[in-house]
């Protein structure tokens, strides 16, 4: 009996079965091809925050992992798929609802994004974020 407990406690100490949901497995098993689709230059794992409108803190972070990370002072965050179509287009989907856009411009310090939406197009306008940022107060009505 004693020998049961002690093989027990070895696996245990081991992680026998629980390593199957260590993120490094995850990674060294996704194919190479998600950072090839997600791999534009200038583009991915940087803070990009909306240049236009009166509304503070809308950002945009295209993870190379597939993941783009929506944000703003005043609505819950988002986490999406993405992917490139081609070298000047991508798309995210949103609530079941692929969004597709055209890099407009990307520069270092500037992206331009025309969003299809519908029968509409829209465009916005993207800076790198300046670190350290704070949200400002919003106005409680």
């Amino acid at each position: 009996m004693t020998s049961k407990a002690a093989l027990f406690a070895l696996l245990a100490m081991w992680g026998v079965g629980s390593t199957a949901c260590l993120p490094a497995f995850a990674e060294e098993a996704a194919p190479a091809e998600s950072a090839v689709k997600t791999g534009k230059a200038g583009l991915v794992d940087r803070v990009w925050t909306k240049a236009d409108g009166d509304l503070p803190g809308v950002m945009k972070i295209f993870l190379s992992d597939g993941t783009l990370v929506q944000d703003s002072c005043w609505e819950t965050h988002r986490l999406s798929p993405w992917e490139l179509t081609s070298d000047t287009a991508l798309k995210w989907n949103e609530d079941g609802m692929d969004i597709t856009a055209d890099i407009v411009s990307l520069t270092d310090a500037e992206l331009v994004l025309k969003l299809k939406l519908g029968n509409d197009a829209v465009e916005e306008k993207y800076v790198t974020a300046t670190v350290p940022y704070v949200c400002p107060d919003m106005p409680k009505s």
